[in-house]
């Protein structure tokens, strides 16, 4: 899973037959059956011209919202937030990551992790970006975490306009996608976290770092606080995500429960 990881990043058009046969020139005796189901449990598909089904997997009984993003100049902070949800190994197990962005700065306003997709995290990521402000429009894909009624109370009591991503349209959320590359080549790739606390620990300091220290060439050689307006202000998404107290160490991936609503 781990190289499965690293080469969707580099080859994200490789698809199950295609991984496959990379992997088995690297010497390792896998078939078509095995990487399929484990690709599923990682969320990762590869980009075709059509919406990428991966984590978020959508529910057929809850409300979709058009996509409002077309042709819209984004110029300002606040104007429009973006989420999104990604896997993240760890030395035994995995961890899902959900992260939300303010598109025009970059800045990573909250962030939470979890051992399942239940959409509480989600919930909980979302509730601490909103006592912190709000956005003009919030933008996510269709899955069900975030076409949830507990997701979208917030959002409507708020007064926030909602966007999801179109169907054939896999890169309509295109700023968060390089946000989990650089998190992954950057975090992810140097660790082997040991346990949810380890996980938890080092992407808070490392989310500190991307949004106030690391430059952007995108940004004008900018940190993404220095146009959010925050940087003199105490770091967001420094706050560590809640953990439930049962969870100590991540789960085996043949054992944990994964929760797709």
């Amino acid at each position: 899973m781990a190289l499965i990881d690293e080469q969707y990043l580099r080859t994200p058009f490789y698809g199950v037959e295609k991984t496959t046969a990379w992997l088995r020139r690297q010497g390792h005796a896998v078939n078509v059956k095995r990487i399929r189901r484990l690709m599923r449990l990682m969320g990762l598909e590869a980009i075709y011209p059509r919406r990428k089904r991966g984590l978020s997997t959508p529910d057929k009984q809850h409300k979709v919202y058009p996509y409002l993003l077309k042709n819209v100049a984004v110029i300002r902070p606040n104007q429009v937030w973006a989420a999104d949800i990604t896997y993240v190994r760890m030395y035994h197990g995995w961890l899902y990551l959900m992260a939300i962005m303010d598109w025009f700065s970059r800045y990573v306003i909250a962030w939470e992790l979890s051992v399942t997709l239940e959409p509480d995290f989600c919930v909980t990521a979302l509730e601490r970006a909103l006592t912190n402000g709000q956005p003009e429009i919030f933008n996510t894909d269709q899955g069900s975490q975030f076409t949830s009624a507990d997701f979208i109370a917030p959002l409507e009591k708020a007064a926030v306009r909602i966007s999801m991503d179109g169907k054939g349209r896999v890169f309509d959320n295109i700023f968060v996608e390089r946000l989990w590359r650089t998190v992954k080549v950057e975090e992810v790739y140097l660790r082997d976290y040991q346990t949810v606390a380890e996980a938890t620990l080092s992407l808070g300091r490392y989310f500190a770092f991307y949004n106030h220290e690391r430059l952007h060439q995108a940004l004008g050689y900018h940190t993404p606080a220095d146009l959010y307006g925050v940087a003199a202000g105490p770091p967001v998404a420094l706050r560590a995500p809640s953990v439930p107290a049962a969870v100590k160490e991540a789960m085996n991936p043949s054992k944990k429960p994964l929760i797709f609503v």
